[in-house]
């Protein structure tokens, strides 16, 4: 039970860590936290579109970063790495944020998600899903959802490790609407199958 606890506490703690770099961030254009605790350290790798804003000059704003991590979370040795993104259509908090931000000025929503699949499987993807729920139409509408997927996403499993996610949210006049995206990577390997290239439908291709 104890051990059980141990493990709960621990995903917690990481959740609430991504939190506060993701609000901590924003301006550097924070993606994802990737975070391994060790018997004599934690690990924190933090990918970032702009890796200058999180370092500091002469390192100030990481130190910082550190010590708040070290105080506020209980964390034992944290350790900050920073790596730079190198494609944010690959990156699904990043897509996430670009998609609010064009929800926010009123573009049709399905429009929005198939331009948006076409460019990240353009962009090597062996999978993408964009899922949009609340107020997607004029006032007084309903609350509804809308989901598009292309490629390979596994649903359940020790293979949904594999697939990256990120969800943010958009407020435009009508309401808010949560924004969910998932991408597989170029280049990952499944133990269950191999995946080499993926065919873009032309309803995608063609938006």
């Amino acid at each position: 039970m104890a051990t059980e606890r141990k493990f709960i506490d621990d995903a917690v703690i990481k959740l609430n860590i991504s939190k506060f770099l993701s609000r901590a961030l924003s301006k550097a254009g924070f993606s994802r936290v990737e975070i391994q605790k060790t018997p004599v350290l934690t690990r924190i790798t933090v990918y970032v579109l702009n890796p200058g804003r999180v370092i500091g000059r002469a390192g100030k704003t990481i130190d910082e970063l550190t010590e708040t991590i070290r105080s506020k979370f209980d964390v034992n040795n944290p350790q900050i790495s920073v790596v730079e993104v190198g494609n944010k259509m690959l990156e699904p908090l990043l897509v996430a944020k670009d998609i609010t931000f064009k929800l926010e000025r009123s573009i049709n929503p399905r429009k929005i998600i198939q331009s948006t699949l076409k460019i990240i499987m353009e962009n090597g993807a062996l999978g993408a899903e964009i899922i949009m729920n609340g107020k997607l139409a004029a006032k007084g509408a309903r609350a509804k959802s809308i989901r598009k997927s292309v490629g390979y996403i596994p649903k359940a499993g020790d293979v949904t490790s594999l697939v990256h996610e990120g969800v943010a949210t958009a407020y435009p006049k009508y309401g808010a609407i949560g924004v969910r995206v998932r991408i597989v990577p170029p280049g990952t390997k499944f133990p269950d199958r191999e995946i080499k290239t993926v065919e873009i439908p032309k309803a995608i291709l063609n938006s």
